[in-house]
């Protein structure tokens, strides 16, 4: 058995390459489906597990006939040392593309990249007319490191932990539907009997809305959808009940498409921590890098509730 003193000598020396036999040795659960995975012998993934387990004095697999399976502590080491490599190939990946930092890789709200972003990109092209900008869009936040996001502008509450966050512009909603659901409609309580169509972020939405109006109660089992642009056509088709924007809600109000029972600025009279908006999003550190800064701090500086085409 390895003295404290063999212990800590072993696992300085610990090579990385058992480290990552061992994740491989977890996912398959097998020494030889292991080894085809990383192109090299069932006895050298064999030698690797013995290696660390001797160094860190733990067993951590069971073996069986066919199979080995990873216990307790195999489990909880797993996470560390995942954890791990993610931030060493995260930062190979910065420091391999720094010689092409003029990129920014911008996730964004389909609703607000198609309402307010790509009128205005042009402006920002005029500051840096070097920057190669890439810009995807996506409802859920994006995984910064897997998906290779600079910054993202994002549609709910704010809260997301250990990103750097900023609310660019509140997004009112207005209860809306056909001129035919409102027929039915007489007080807040009788949204309870209609199907509620809800943004697939929230869960809270309508909820919050509801209390405001005064109502209580259980409503009826709405329909999720996953983003602005189709909540509106669902609402247009009557299918329910939209939370709809506000800048969309007044074209429809105003055409008759759409009616607000209960009038288009309900949401303005809320508690601002019930409203949601679109943040700009992004780990602290991509603060760093010059180019993705500039981008962070023209969109902190822009006036977003103007219309995009104002100067």
């Amino acid at each position: 058995m390895p003295g404290q003193g063999d212990r800590e000598q072993a696992l300085r020396h610990l090579p990385l390459n058992a480290l990552r036999v061992f994740l491989a040795v977890l996912r398959q659960r097998s020494f030889r489906r292991a080894a085809e995975e990383l192109r090299v012998t069932p006895q050298a993934v064999s030698l690797q597990i013995r290696q660390l387990e001797e160094a860190l004095d733990l067993q951590l697999f069971d073996r069986r006939a066919r199979t080995v399976e990873p216990n307790a502590d195999a489990i909880l080491l797993a996470h560390h040392v995942q954890a791990g490599f993610d931030e060493i190939t995260e930062g190979i990946r910065r420091v391999t593309r720094a010689r092409q930092r003029n990129r920014i890789n911008i996730n964004a709200s389909p609703w607000f990249a198609t309402r307010h972003l790509l009128d205005r990109l042009a402006r920002f092209r005029d500051t840096m007319p070097d920057a190669d900008l890439r810009l995807t869009t996506m409802v859920d936040l994006p995984d910064f490191v897997r998906d290779e996001v600079d910054v993202a502008i994002q549609w709910g509450y704010g809260g997301w932990k250990g990103l750097d966050q900023t609310l660019l512009l509140p997004d009112w909603k207005v209860p809306c539907c056909t001129p035919a659901l409102a027929a039915r409609i007489r007080t807040p309580s009788d949204l309870l009997g209609q199907t509620l169509l809800h943004p697939v972020l929230s869960d809270r939405l309508w909820r919050d809305v509801l209390a405001h109006l005064g109502v209580h109660g259980t409503p009826r089992d709405g329909i999720r959808i996953a983003d602005a642009a189709a909540l509106r056509q669902a609402t247009l088709a009557g299918l329910g009940v939209g939370l709809i924007s506000e800048a969309d809600a007044r074209q429809d109000l105003a055409s008759g498409a759409l009616v607000a029972p209960f009038g288009a600025d309900v949401m303005h009279h809320m508690p601002p921590d019930q409203v949601p908006g679109f943040h700009l999003v992004l780990p602290r550190a991509h603060r760093r890098v010059p180019q993705v800064a500039a981008f962070a701090d023209w969109v902190e500086k822009e006036d977003w509730g103007r219309a995009g085409d104002q100067p």
